[in-house]
């Protein structure tokens, strides 16, 4: 029987980090299923999703959190079964001049609404003309049965005029 672990990794970012987590799943006969790995700051952060046999599991666990003696820190997750998702899919695109609090705003809003935020990325850049720093984020989200794109796009719509930032909802088959 499979199981699944769901691994967060933390490490002074490095030339073979994914190579060494990577080798350990492949030593117990694991398999490296999904993830989302980045350099942020320095430092490399990312999740990664492993299938492995139940009776390896645990010495997958053990070899991954020994991995701190590299440097690598490594949270393990059972994951569950999950219910499938229901509700209407989208992708939602924010753009605006930077400031203290937008992430915050978008999402306490998001979950005022019932709303799922299921992936999200930011970015801070600096705009070509005039170099003034501007905020970007990119999310996928899942509304709640029963609420609809318009409901949530009109949400949006005033809290886009308080921020002062542009922001799209799109249903997720426009994406």
């Amino acid at each position: 029987m499979q199981v699944e672990l769901v691994l967060t990794i933390i490490a002074n970012d490095r030339p073979g980090l994914v190579e060494t987590v990577a080798q350990s799943i492949v030593d117990h006969s694991g398999n490296w299923v999904d993830s989302s790995l980045s350099r942020l700051g320095g430092s490399f952060a990312g999740i990664v999703k492993v299938s492995v046999d139940k009776e390896n599991a645990g010495a997958l666990e053990k070899t991954l959190m020994g991995l701190g003696d590299k440097g690598i820190e490594i949270s393990v997750r059972r994951g569950g079964i999950s219910a499938a998702a229901s509700g209407i899919k989208a992708h939602l695109e924010l753009l605006g001049q930077d400031h203290v609090g937008i992430v915050l705003q978008v999402t306490r809003l998001l979950a005022a609404q019932g709303v799922n935020v299921e992936d999200i990325e930011t970015s801070v850049f600096e705009a070509s003309m005039s170099g003034e720093r501007m905020f970007k984020a990119e999310a996928d989200i899942r509304l709640p049965d029963g609420k609809s794109l318009d409901e949530l796009g009109a949400a949006l719509e005033s809290l886009a005029q308080d921020l002062m930032v542009e922001i799209n909802l799109m249903d997720d088959d426009a994406s």
